[in-house]
């Protein structure tokens, strides 16, 4: 007998990180590309369509109520069942609503398409929990920050993509693309990503998933049809009373089940708190800049203050500051290792606003155009790197999954939240161009400032994170958990 080792069998060899990282990174840029995907088409929808133009308008609408409902559920079940499971079956659906889409020519099955695209928004959340489990704790901390930036490069990237494929092709090549891609994604994760072996088992909550659902459907809702349907009309005040009855029962109903849908107790621990809290705020602040800076380069240059570009110069002009957010990854990752999570999301916050107001100053040149969205698209990068580090840095491994789409879904509310409140204000602040009524150069400056204030509230909510202690729960082990150290605090210890 031989007292050599053993060869490792290929699955011992893995994780890989390299291809763990390239692959979950990659999965995330194809996932947020589906966010610009319609954008070069969204004024066309209803001749393409053959529906209104307030019917079209749900092409949307049900990929935001999709992405809102899927993600928290999609992370619960990739805690119980496997994250990788989950993580394929979000992609299989991704391909599943672009092919969908791909053969529509009405409405219903768009919609039915774009709900089906809007499922695969855990991809994000559930490759980060994948990274906790799998990677050396030294890559932790820049591969989540990487998998976070992805959302910004695919939508950067996107936008003038899908304008090059939208002037040169069919529209319908938007979605022949988005499978592909799709597809390429789901082969790769299949075979280089292994499933953890960290899962928490029980029975699915199929209530609380019911009850959220309904509640985040009626706000989500209110919030993205209020600006059409007037926010005082019977139909949105009727939704937002019904979100928040349903939401308050929903959470009562979970605090009392064993084995809950979100674990609120965890939810509402300091630190996961103010974090959710800052990540509505940033996702507002990082929302503010898409609803500007496209149409301020579009608007006709003979106002005065638009550039008069077309869709894709405008998308070129963007694209830089999502390389941006993936460039300044290993920034965040470092400061978040030297000083803390913490310290890291409120450096961010503070350069996202600094941009804002730079923008607010500059904003009469393409170059301006250039550089404020970068110094903008710098800060969300380090605050993007920073939220899951702080929320895995508090939950248990078990609950990684759940915990990471919650706060992707706080930054969801945030973006729908600026995109209604953007609306109001670019709706109220108008100046005439001949028969036309167009935002004004105040209500752009406006909304540059709601941003800006956005982020710095951000800051505020961060400051209120705990910062470097150690937290072990009575009789627990010394934290070895990398998302915990890089929070500048121990894990916590086991429930009970």
């Amino acid at each position: 007998m031989s007292d050599a080792p053993a060869r490792p069998t290929a699955a011992e060899a893995l994780p890989r990180p390299n291809a763990i990282v390239a692959v979950l990174a990659f999965g995330g840029i194809v996932v947020s590309l589906m966010q610009t995907l319609v954008i070069p088409i969204v004024s066309e929808l209803p001749k393409l369509l053959h529906a209104s133009a307030s019917d079209a308008a749900w092409v949307v609408t049900a990929t935001l109520l999709a992405a809102a409902i899927a993600t928290p559920v999609m992370g619960r079940l990739g805690d119980m069942y496997g994250k990788r499971r989950m993580l394929l079956l979000s992609l299989v659906m991704l391909v599943a609503g672009s092919v969908v889409a791909a053969l529509s020519d009405s409405l219903a099955p768009m919609v039915v398409g774009r709900a089906l695209q809007g499922l695969a928004s855990g991809v994000i959340p559930l490759g980060i929990s994948i990274m906790r489990d799998e990677l050396p704790a030294e890559r932790l901390g820049s591969a989540t920050a990487m998998m976070s930036a992805s959302l910004g490069v695919g939508g950067a990237l996107g936008l003038p993509a899908a304008a090059v494929i939208a002037e040169n092709f069919d529209w319908h090549m938007l979605f022949w693309a988005s499978a592909v891609l799709g597809a390429v994604a789901a082969v790769l994760v299949l075979l280089l990503v292994p499933e953890s072996k960290v899962r928490s088992g029980g029975r699915f909550d199929a209530v609380g998933a019911l009850g959220m659902a309904a509640g985040l459907m009626c706000l989500l809702l209110a919030v993205s049809k209020g600006a059409d349907w007037g926010w005082g009309s019977g139909s949105t005040l009727g939704l937002l009373a019904a979100a928040v009855v349903i939401l308050l029962a929903w959470g009562a109903f979970e605090l009392r089940v064993q084995a809950p849908l979100v674990d609120l107790r965890t939810t509402a621990r300091r630190q996961v708190l103010m974090t959710n809290l800052a990540s509505i705020a940033i996702g507002f602040a990082m929302f503010s800049m898409s609803l500007v800076i496209p149409q301020l380069l579009q608007l006709p240059s003979q106002t005065g203050y638009g550039l008069g570009k077309s869709l894709l110069a405008t998308g070129l002009v963007m694209a830089p500051s999502g390389l941006v957010m993936m460039a300044v990854a290993p920034f965040s990752a470092a400061l978040s290792r030297a000083r803390g999570a913490k310290v890291t999301l409120m450096t961010g916050a503070l350069i996202v606003a600094a941009g804002y107001l730079l923008n607010i100053v500059l904003m009469d040149q393409v170059w301006h155009f250039v550089l404020a969205p970068c110094v903008i698209s710098a800060g969300i990068g380090f605050t993007y790197g920073a939220m899951p580090t702080l929320i895995m840095g508090a939950v248990p491994a078990s609950e990684t999954g759940a915990a990471n789409s919650l706060n992707t879904l706080m930054r969801s509310i945030g973006t729908s939240t600026a995109s209604a409140v953007a609306g109001v204000v670019l709706a109220h602040l108008t100046t005439r161009f001949g028969p036309y009524a167009l935002p004004s150069e105040n209500g752009f400056r406006t909304v540059l400032a709601l941003g800006a204030g956005a982020a710095l509230l951000g800051f505020v909510i961060a400051a209120f994170i705990p910062g470097r202690r150690t937290a072990t729960a009575p009789g627990a082990p010394a934290a070895a958990d990398p998302a915990a150290r890089a929070a500048g605090t121990e894990a916590v210890g086991p429930k009970g």
